[in-house]
């Protein structure tokens, strides 16, 4: 992912969403404004039919969609126009079967995109980067060449750009950890960086994606996992800083789902499964666990779903417990509650990230409802909730005046 900083201004305004967590790399859309209320009778532009499961979220480039599913058993992806008519499909080796019933496949990466290539990574492994019309470039299989797959569950980092090429995380238990940044026209390693921090079973598998920032004046990557917040510099790959204490205890079975995200410089760091959050202040050298943790909370937080981040705010969608369905805005320098809102509880969970658009909120339910709210200095107002009757993971995408879902069954365009 790339921190808005990084991107041009011309760049910003063609109304793109080049990977997971879009352009500012925080689950934002600033200048979208697509549709509070939608569903299947309502404001829907098209809906097209998928060819097979994947979790991933559809990425956005010049007017054309790319995510990857199953497709025949095995690894694929997908591309419709801004119309839904498909454009190309192409597979790769056989998919690795998806371990979580509702939440998994063997397609939770989604695609990323600079614009010139496309990139994707499946939970079998490979990864591979092909041409924005479909033709393959290079290929590869990250678990033959660095370690077989030690997760528990199904994969769930997707790839980013960093220091100008690819980078990926592999951060899971039993086997080496890494950081891995390669060529983006050749596939060729740049570097490869070992992530591998003592953490009792299980602490050390990550799902987290990686974000990029410029921190102290140095483009550093910042990567949540194995009890540990990182910052490595994006050309080098070397270690800068490290943030720990967040699991004292060692407890076990801390594994981390919900990626970090952060604004004006502070990292919010879900972790406990769910039931703590952390402010960090990124930079420094060295260990930082002292010096740099501004605030904690407990009894709040985010287990599957990624917060948005956006202008000294924190957007935080709890999905577990008797917090499932509230959404807190949290002031980013001292944790303090802004605001808190509850949607209509309900036993179907959360797994997709909210989305900011514009001054609207989107938070989607698994069972295929979409809330969505006006954000106001008081709270969330106004709040629609848009029923699809789909299963949904991926997290929404908003793109000028129209909202893509992605549901098991179907990409919707709503506007």
């Amino acid at each position: 992912m790339v921190a808005a900083g990084l991107l041009p201004l011309s760049q910003l305004q063609a109304e793109n969403w080049p990977n997971w967590r879009g352009e500012t790399g925080h689950g934002v859309a600033p200048m979208a404004d697509p549709p509070a209320e939608f569903g299947p009778e309502k404001k829907v532009a098209w809906k097209a039919a998928l060819p097979g499961r994947g979790c991933s979220t559809p990425v956005v480039w010049d007017r054309k969609i790319y995510l990857t599913c199953a497709i025949g058993g095995k690894d694929g992806v997908v591309t419709f126009d801004w119309s839904g008519k498909e454009l190309w499909r192409r597979v790769y080796g056989m998919e690795t079967p998806a371990r979580h019933r509702n939440a998994g496949s063997g397609s939770n990466p989604s695609v990323l995109t600079d614009g010139k290539q496309l990139f994707v990574y499946f939970k079998s492994g490979t990864l591979a980067a092909l041409t924005m019309e479909g033709e393959k470039i290079w290929d590869k299989n990250l678990h033959k060449e660095y370690a077989e797959d030690g997760l528990k569950w199904d994969r769930g980092t997707s790839p980013i750009i960093a220091g100008g090429n690819l980078v990926v995380a592999l951060m899971h238990n039993h086997n080496p950890s890494f950081l891995l940044s390669f060529d983006r026209k050749t596939g060729k390693e740049l570097w490869s960086t070992p992530r591998d921090y003592e953490a009792p079973a299980e602490a050390q598998d990550a799902y987290t994606t990686p974000f990029v920032e410029t921190i102290d004046g140095v483009e550093t990557i910042v990567t949540w996992g194995c009890d540990h917040l990182t910052g490595h510099d994006s050309k080098t790959g070397k270690e800068l800083w490290r943030h720990g204490g967040f699991n004292l205890d060692q407890k076990p079975n801390w594994r981390v789902i919900a990626s970090a995200a952060a604004t004006e410089g502070i990292a919010i760091v879900p972790f406990g499964r769910g039931d703590y959050l952390a402010g960090v202040k990124m930079g420094g050298s060295g260990t930082t666990t002292k010096n740099k943790q501004l605030w904690t909370k407990e009894g709040l937080g985010a287990d599957s779903c990624t917060p948005a981040a956006y202008k000294g705010k924190f957007f935080v969608l709890s999905d577990k417990g008797t917090k499932r369905g509230t959404v807190t805005c949290l002031d980013a320098k001292t944790g303090k509650v802004v605001w808190d809102a509850q949607f209509p509880v309900a036993a179907p969970k959360y797994f997709a990230s909210p989305l900011v658009a514009g001054n609207k909120l989107y938070c989607g339910r698994s069972d295929g409802t979409v809330f969505c709210g006006t954000i106001t200095k008081k709270g969330l107002e106004d709040v629609k909730a848009n029923e699809l009757h789909e299963t949904l993971v991926a997290s929404p995408v908003a793109i000028g005046k129209r909202l893509l879902v992605r549901t098991h069954e179907h990409l919707w365009c709503f506007e």
